[in-house]
């Protein structure tokens, strides 16, 4: 999901240099090979241009909602037994979780999986096929986190080592604290 206003940001935070790159490419990096099809959704020419030449497929909307943005990125991905959203602001998030969700999901295909951290539950978020037609249907402007809120029951989740991971760069405040964790880590 690539398709925020980046309002609070003040100009397109995954454009914005996370460690000598777009900010975008890190999750492009850390779903690379995992998954049998990735799509973004933009508002941004520049996303999709990037995306483009990582052989992802972008598609560049006007849409004005978080529920379009559901939408479209289901439309795209089609019969698929099950979708993980995957917010393109958390420069932290490593591709060990995104494993470990993907083999939790294997063991356990109907339940939503998500990481957490603390008991708080983040992004992303997979959803199995029955939650299709639920996301599809999204009151205005609610995005995927509605769905695994109607349906607590069926939630699941595995730990991330830190905070950090679950971290979006939302404002430049957030993006410069992920940046020194970043640069401790030596990452």
């Amino acid at each position: 999901m690539a398709s925020g206003m980046s309002r609070r940001f003040g100009s397109n935070k995954l454009l914005a240099d996370f460690c000598g790159e777009p900010m975008i490419l890190r999750i492009l990096r850390a779903t690379q090979g995992l998954f049998a099809r990735r799509v973004v959704v933009t508002r941004t020419p520049e996303v999709a241009e990037l995306c483009g030449q990582m052989g992802v497929e972008a598609i560049l909307h006007g849409l004005p909602l978080r529920s379009d943005t559901v939408r479209l990125g289901l439309e795209a991905v089609g019969e698929a037994d099950g979708c993980m959203f995957c917010a393109a602001d958390q420069p932290l998030l490593r591709r060990e979780t995104i494993e470990g969700l993907l083999r939790a999901a294997a063991d356990d295909p109907d339940s939503i999986w998500r990481p957490c951290h603390g008991g708080q539950p983040g992004s992303p978020v997979l959803f199995p096929r029955w939650a299709f037609d639920r996301l599809m249907h999204l009151p205005e402007g609610k995005g995927g986190a509605y769905v695994a809120r109607m349906h607590p029951e069926r939630v699941r989740t595995i730990p991330v080592r830190d905070e950090y991971e679950l971290m979006d760069a939302d404002d430049r405040e957030a993006l410069e604290a992920l940046l020194r964790v970043s640069t401790e880590r030596g990452e």
